[in-house]
């Protein structure tokens, strides 16, 4: 037999969840996971189970972080093109800051 896999907790995660997505939804889903700094599994379970999703800051989140705010400012320089995922991601983006700033 295979060995099995325990996570950091040591809990076997042995039961598979799946679902489907619309293109755009998964598109928004990448991208709070990617600001997150978490990985989409951890992610996922925190926001199914309602806890709280606590981004870490490192690297690799400062530059999602900084790519989505150019992003988001070249957006609003075409401001007749905004969309409702703009504003949702912004809002993502603002609270992390907000969250960073607090943690200072």
């Amino acid at each position: 037999m295979s060995k099995k896999n325990l996570d950091a907790h040591n809990r076997l995660r042995s039961k598979i969840v799946s679902f489907r997505m619309s293109p755009e939804e998964a598109k928004l889903l990448d991208e709070f996971v990617k600001l997150s700094g978490l990985n989409k599994q951890d992610y996922l379970i925190n926001r199914a189970l309602q806890r709280a999703v606590v981004v870490q800051g490192n690297p690799r989140v400062y530059k999602a972080l900084r790519n989505e705010l150019t992003n988001l400012t070249n957006q609003l320089k075409n401001i007749n093109q905004v969309d409702e995922e703009f504003f949702l991601v912004l809002n993502q983006s603002l609270t992390i800051l907000s969250d960073m700033n607090n943690l200072s």
